[in-house]
């Protein structure tokens, strides 16, 4: 069936286009809304008293005779209202469950698209709406960041620990067992005192301790002299170079040399490495404008 729309100077719009099987549906539950209608009145009426009426397109409908009784004639007008009511209610559903092709509403206007439900088959030949889905990236394998610094250095190691303090960075950067644990901003020997540059190896720590010039042949009553108190001082050389908390000067470590030729850093990471580094780690100092260490010295 082709329900069409007309009443306008254009020609008729097709609104909906119903499967043969849902007409033939509805076709025969408005002919037996009919009889079952026409039969109350001929009874109501006399009219066709002592006939019986039957239709051969109204499958499993009662045979009314005029004896009828009052209670049989409500259930039948009854059972006639539930049949108008039950055929006007699949007229309205029908366009939704048919699979109805686009319509135009307002003849001149663009046509509207009614979208698919769900389960229901389209009729052939009828467009269907494209239905777009929006495809889910595929999860990348995540890999583990590699801590942006300096290469680890070649040298011996029998703790498991190596330190590079790289002059050009004023950084120091420890690994164990080849990986980097940690970078810390220092400060180096200054111009007048810089720190040789070589491998060191560490050697005993102290919680705290007096540092004086005079250990190195500078009087501490001197220009260049000082006498010190400091903090988690782990020995590197025996002439006296330490890397040691240096609260001081902290606004210079990660930016200039102003040390006597000590490694300074703040008094966090001097904990950390009295705690952490064990004796006889190597530590590589590099870059410095000072000479060459002399192992053992």
């Amino acid at each position: 069936m082709v329900i069409t729309q007309s009443g306008s100077s254009d020609p008729p719009t097709t609104l909906f286009t119903l499967r043969p099987s849902a007409t033939s549906i509805v076709r025969r539950l408005l002919r037996c809304s009919a009889l079952a209608l026409r039969q109350r009145l001929c009874n109501d009426g006399c009219a066709l008293r002592g006939m019986r009426f039957s239709n051969s397109n109204c499958k499993g409908l009662s045979v009314f005779t005029s004896k009828t009784s009052r209670r049989a004639r409500r259930g039948t007008t009854r059972r006639a209202v539930a049949a108008v009511i039950g055929a006007a209610a699949v007229m309205l559903m029908l366009p939704m469950t048919a699979g109805a092709a686009p319509v135009t509403v307002i003849p001149g206007l663009p046509p509207v698209e009614i979208p698919n439900i769900p389960g229901v088959p389209q009729m052939p030949g009828t467009p269907s709406t494209p239905q777009t889905t929006t495809p889910t990236p595929e999860p990348t394998p995540s890999t583990p960041e590699t801590p942006k610094g300096p290469a680890i250095p070649n040298v011996k190691t029998s703790t498991g620990w190596i330190a590079l303090a790289d002059d050009a960075t004023h950084q120091i950067t420890w690994w164990h067992n080849g990986n980097q644990v940690k970078t810390m901003p220092i400060s180096m020997g200054s111009d007048k005192h810089p720190t040789p540059n070589g491998v060191y190896y560490t050697k005993e720590s102290y919680r705290d301790m007096y540092m004086d010039s005079s250990t190195y042949g500078v009087p501490v009553d001197s220009a260049e002299g000082y006498r010190t108190y400091v903090e988690y001082a782990t020995r590197m050389s025996w002439d006296g170079i330490f890397i040691h908390a240096a609260p001081w000067s902290v606004e210079q470590q990660g930016r200039s040399n102003v040390s006597h030729g000590c490694i300074n850093v703040s008094t966090a990471n001097g904990k950390w490495v009295f705690d952490t580094i064990p004796r006889d780690t190597p530590i590589v100092v590099r870059g410095t404008i000072g000479p060459d260490y002399i192992p053992g010295s």
